[in-house]
């Protein structure tokens, strides 16, 4: 144990002026276990501190093959080793400077056990969920209604809540948040997306009712909707596609869906283009207005990120190309993208690049860092940075 005369002689050594310093001493002492590697140290922002002072838990996720994240509630980080050339020690009970000022009780010196030491730390950054895989796991038994899935062994794939937390690395407010995106339902328990070919049979039911009761699309009844369908297909189906191509409100005690028109059209854009490689581009705008309700306008700009159009060709062509089939991580996507088509405008790229900005990252800067900007025909036009093979 040091003396008090050790500590003013270490402090001569060090040519430092006791007066200047608090009069209390603290001596370090490494105790018997004290290792490097026993803890880890992770460094938190102000709010996720706060969510564990509330008693909220951070969750690490991540398969063996996936670089674990860590999630709050509502939001994800990547978590990366950021190394320190001043070792980090780990002491129990130490008193902060802030404490041996306010605590006069304290003797003049007192001795501390170091308990471990790390010169390394875990430091958080947000990103991005990674739900690619959710709709994956989704897409490997969607829902095709009930006369088949009477059919089906009930040992196929079937996710709950709980299974999601298991396996995707994102939030519990991020997954519940994509699967309300994905136009996902709840069918006894288990999370489904229903097969393309009934989503499309289930809105043209709804569609075809509007039609023969002259109904307005801005008030479609729920009540009369059930009536009417009720017979054709399970109610909770026809309410489902209510909620997911409407939006809900009450009027004089009635529930009234008012039809989004840009959904309608993008879904049966989407019928028309899955089995056409590319589609002349002014023959599908003729057909898509055609094949969409009476009273609906269709536009090029309701398919973005669902469809694209080949500018370069003669004639201009249309083809299917869905944001959600592209690669998450940002090298790939914009690699993918490149392969796809040499050179991009910034309208026809950004629905494909959007979901890649972090916090507070705009388009532009993302074209800066993945792609080289050039003027073609007085249009400024981005193409890869690097050979495409």
């Amino acid at each position: 144990m040091r003396s008090r005369a050790e500590v003013d002689a270490t402090l001569h050594i060090a040519k430092l002026n006791p007066a200047e310093l608090l009069p209390a001493a603290q001596c370090l002492r490494f105790g018997p276990r004290a290792s490097a590697g026993d803890c880890c140290l992770l460094q938190l922002e102000a709010g996720l501190c706060a969510e564990l002072e509330a008693g909220h838990s951070l969750v690490i996720r991540g398969e063996r093959d996936e670089q674990a994240v860590l999630c709050s509630k509502d939001k994800t980080y990547d978590m990366k080793i950021a190394d320190t050339s001043n070792m980090l020690l780990f002491i129990p009970g130490c008193k902060t400077p802030e404490q041996l000022l306010t605590d006069q009780t304290l003797c003049n010196i007192f001795h501390t056990q170091v308990a471990g030491f790390a010169n390394n730390y875990w430091e958080l950054r947000r990103c991005r969920p990674k739900l690619k895989k959710l709709k994956k796991l989704l897409s490997e038994n969607p829902y095709e209604g009930p006369d088949i899935e009477k059919d089906q062994s009930s040992a196929d794939s079937k996710y709950t809540t709980e299974d999601f937390l298991e396996c995707i690395q994102a939030s519990e407010e991020e997954i519940l948040h994509y699967l309300q995106v994905i136009n996902a339902c709840k069918i006894e328990g288990y999370w489904r997306i229903l097969e393309f070919d009934y989503e499309v049979k289930l809105v043209n039911h709804i569609t075809q009712l509007i039609d023969s009761e002259s109904w307005s699309f801005s008030k479609v009844p729920l009540n009369v909707c059930l009536q009417e369908l009720g017979p054709l297909e399970p109610k909770e189906m026809i309410e489902h596609i209510l909620l997911s191509y409407g939006k809900k409100y009450t009027d004089e005690g009635e529930v009234y869906f008012e039809m989004n028109e840009d959904k309608i059209c993008r879904t049966t854009a989407q019928m028309l283009l899955q089995n056409a490689v590319k589609f002349n581009l002014s023959e599908f705008q003729e057909v898509w207005q055609q094949s969409v309700p009476e009273g609906m306008t269709t536009r090029l700009d309701q398919l973005k990120g669902l469809a694209l159009v080949d500018r370069h060709s003669r004639p201009q062509t249309i083809f299917l190309l869905k944001v959600e089939d592209l690669p998450e991580d940002n090298q790939e996507r914009f690699n993918s993208l490149f392969h796809i088509q040499e050179k991009w405008t910034e309208a026809d790229i950004t629905p494909y690049i959007q979901d890649l900005c972090a916090e507070k990252q705009t388009v532009g800067a993302l074209l800066t860092k993945y792609a080289r900007s050039s003027m073609q025909n007085g249009v400024k036009v981005y193409n890869s940075r690097r050979p495409i093979s």
